[in-house]
């Protein structure tokens, strides 16, 4: 028993002695290694530079089409336009989004569509240049204003969420439809705001802002 303890000693250290060995020749290839590789390039430098030259003309010719496309997306926003007949002949979905997209033409540029389930009754959330935060619902009626009208169960869903979760300063309910006659009453003692048929076809049809077309649209909140 005895003999046998010096023996797994001495290879334990043959081992280390073998594993230091290569981890020392393999220093040195790498050493050797870079050493050719900074030799090639000073001896080379010339191709370091045509590469250089083509990475910046890549990059900059990349960098002027994203700029250029960017440009040509915010033409496209300040013109764009829907006529009613378009506007009903959307899905629900694409009306949310048209919704949306106007809003980005007037300039809230965060505005994004989350409607879909568990959307709270919020269907666009968007931020005006004046700071002010809309929650918008979506009403679309296939019919136009032949179908359902809009009612205050609608207003209410909304009215209930858009201020205590996202926070709004405005809140509006847009359809391409009609409101029945119990909406406006309710909608002025909720502090909320309608845009019926007229007025969704005034805004969608000119590129004058939502808040310029609506009455008493609250001012900025205090500090933004």
């Amino acid at each position: 028993m005895t003999g046998r303890r010096p023996r797994r000693r001495r290879r334990s250290r043959r081992k280390q002695e073998e594993d230091l060995l290569l981890l020392g020749l393999g220093g040195v290839m790498a050493v050797a290694v870079v050493s050719a590789v900074v030799s090639w390039l000073v001896a080379n430098w010339w191709i370091l530079l045509a590469l250089g030259l083509i990475g910046t003309g890549v990059g900059g010719g990349w960098l002027y089409r994203l700029q250029q496309r960017r440009e040509w997306e915010r033409v496209q926003q300040r013109a764009l336009r829907f006529a009613l007949p378009q506007l009903d002949a959307l899905h629900h979905r694409a009306f949310e989004y048209a919704i949306r997209d106007l809003m980005r033409r007037d300039g809230c540029t965060d505005a994004r569509q989350i409607g879909g389930a568990g959307d709270n009754g919020a269907d666009v959330l968007a931020t005006d240049p004046m700071g002010r935060t809309w929650v918008i619902q979506a009403k679309h009626r296939r019919d136009g204003a032949r179908g359902s009208a809009v009612g205050t169960p609608d207003l209410q869903r909304v009215n209930g969420t858009a201020r205590q979760l996202y926070g709004a300063d405005i809140v509006l309910v847009v359809t391409n439809g009609r409101f029945s006659t119990r909406c406006a009453p309710l909608a002025a003692q909720l502090q909320m705001h309608l845009v019926d048929r007229q007025t969704l076809a005034a805004w969608a049809g000119s590129g004058r802002p939502l808040w310029e077309l609506l009455p008493r649209i609250p001012r900025p909140r205090k500090g933004r």
